[in-house]
């Protein structure tokens, strides 16, 4: 395979066409199961390649590079493997949230599981459509999942980087599911809870976006514990402030520009911090608006509906808090990066990733 680099920073394309070997390997591999499992492999690697920014196996990358990582060295092509591992691990969760969600789109396409069910359709399959595509995204989201852990262990790295990344690569894995939990139940409770809301950002999405990731590029090069610490809580500070913006998009965001219907977080009645945050200070200052958004989140909004909530967000203030509170997060992330001894290529790239990642997009 011929990887390209740019300093310091990850190709893409490179990712990308890493990501295309390995699905190579794997049409070989399930050759023998037939046309309908050898159709749904090429779906999923179009699914994968098809949209994303790869920003976790870009901070993968970087935290190797940050590390003391070679980018013209004699392991750099199996880092770069290893890395692109979250990009699978990324779209497993990806299409378990649009069944948990029923979202119907994901970057601008059918979702997988509206995928399944519209080929139910055409196919004349016997039962039910819907049912038939829940389970298959399912059991595709699962075998995702296993290919992430493939991508990784096959990557070509040395055995004792492999030792090292083990812990960290397993943590990941199973606090994004402590995370899909977390909001599943906070959901379904209702939960009000501001810090609660923040507990789901950590694990579902601090964690897995940028903490852990940075930790694996970390592991690989063998990095001392002041540098893994100084990661870490970059991380933590990015990867929430990436989520906070991510609400804000959910509710404000142009679906040309997020793939997906702007309102959907409400109207699945999500508890994000955005939410939390709106009704914590309409209690205290607009009774009448905190009544109005606990009757109206979780139903089947209206434009006129949506107008109104996107009102009563600003009005309260929240979505000024949530500004501010990514701001704050972002100058104190970058502060401790600055602080830290990763490498000065490393700090520009992850500076310009972490301004990238949680800036407005309007």
């Amino acid at each position: 395979m011929t990887v390209s680099y740019l300093g310091a920073a990850v190709d893409t394309a490179a990712i990308d066409a890493a990501i295309s070997d390995f699905f190579a390997e794997r049409r070989v591999e399930t050759a023998s199961l037939g046309e309908d499992f050898a159709a749904t492999v090429a779906e999923l690697e179009d699914y994968v390649l098809r949209g994303g920014k790869r920003i976790r196996p870009a901070f993968a990358w970087l935290g190797w590079i940050g590390a003391g990582g070679d980018p013209g060295g004699p392991i750099a092509a199996a880092v770069l493997r290893a890395c692109a591992g979250f990009e699978l691990l990324h779209v497993s969760g990806l299409i378990h949230d649009d069944i948990i969600d029923a979202s119907r789109t994901r970057r601008g396409h059918p979702a997988a599981h509206v995928v399944f069910a519209e080929r139910h359709r055409m196919r004349r399959f016997s039962g039910d459509p819907g049912a038939f595509g829940a389970g298959a995204a399912i059991l595709v989201g699962d075998l995702v999942l296993v290919w992430s852990d493939v991508m990784v262990r096959a990557s070509g790295l040395p055995a004792d980087a492999q030792t090292r990344l083990g812990p960290v690569w397993s943590a990941v894995r199973y606090e994004v599911m402590y995370g899909q939990l977390l909001d599943l139940i906070s959901q379904a409770s209702n939960d009000e809870d501001v810090h609660a809301a923040l507990l789901v950002d950590h694990y579902k999405t601090a964690s897995y976006t940028v903490e852990r990731p940075l930790q694996f590029g970390a592991a690989i090069a063998d990095a001392d514990a002041g540098l893994v610490a100084a990661y870490r809580a970059f991380g933590a500070d990015i990867g929430i402030a990436f989520q906070l913006r991510d609400d804000l998009l959910g509710v404000f965001g142009d679906p040309a520009v997020t793939g997906k219907p702007s309102g959907d977080d409400l109207r699945e009645g999500k508890r994000t911090v955005l939410l939390a945050t709106a009704l914590k200070r309409a209690d205290e200052r607009d009774p009448r608006a905190a009544a109005f958004l606990r009757s109206t989140i979780g139903t089947d909004l209206t434009d006129e509906d949506l107008a109104r909530v996107r009102a009563v967000l600003t009005d309260v203030g929240a979505v000024d808090h949530i500004e501010k509170e990514i701001a704050r997060r972002a100058d104190r992330a970058t502060a401790v990066l600055e602080a830290s001894s990763a490498t000065n290529p490393a700090k520009q790239q992850l500076a310009a990733v972490a301004i990238k990642a949680t800036q407005r997009i309007h």
